[in-house]
């Protein structure tokens, strides 16, 4: 099977804690992450996703993940994503394997601040930067790095 992400969410998904919009959003994310510590390949989407999933369950609610300064992030995440990944990404229809090694590169970068054009102007910015300024301390997607 494959986790459907946009590839803003590549980013989310480095420095998420636990924390959300609402309980079922948390719910919803801690799912995809055990899906994605557990090996399932990552389909980069445009528009809503799986962690955007419980945001459009409600009628109009989905709005948001269509709009453009959403589809804007998602453009620069890929733009700064793709020289980090083998064979390029992350366009609409790529697809990437996650593993220590990796998620640990992505991590390194992301706190250094090399693929954080994304975030711009994104609410959790600064929840994301502590978070990746501790260590990424109590982060919920881990993967052991390669032997």
């Amino acid at each position: 099977m494959t986790v459907a992400l946009r590839a803003h969410h590549l980013l989310c998904m480095l420095t998420y804690v636990g924390k959300g919009y609402s309980a079922a959003f948390v719910h919803n994310f801690d799912g995809v992450v055990s899906r994605l510590a557990s090996g399932e390949e990552v389909l980069v989407v445009e528009g809503p996703d799986a962690i955007c999933a419980p945001l459009c369950a409600s009628e109009g609610a989905c709005a948001h993940c269509h709009g453009a300064q959403v589809r804007a992030r998602d453009e620069r995440a890929a733009q700064e994503l793709a020289p980090l990944l083998v064979g390029g990404l992350p366009g609409a229809g790529s697809r990437l394997q996650l593993d220590g090694g990796l998620l640990a590169r992505l991590r390194a970068q992301y706190a250094s601040g090399h693929v954080r054009g994304a975030c711009t102007g994104c609410e959790w910015a600064e929840a994301c930067s502590g978070i990746a300024a501790a260590g990424y301390e109590g982060v919920r997607l881990r993967m052991a790095p390669p032997a």
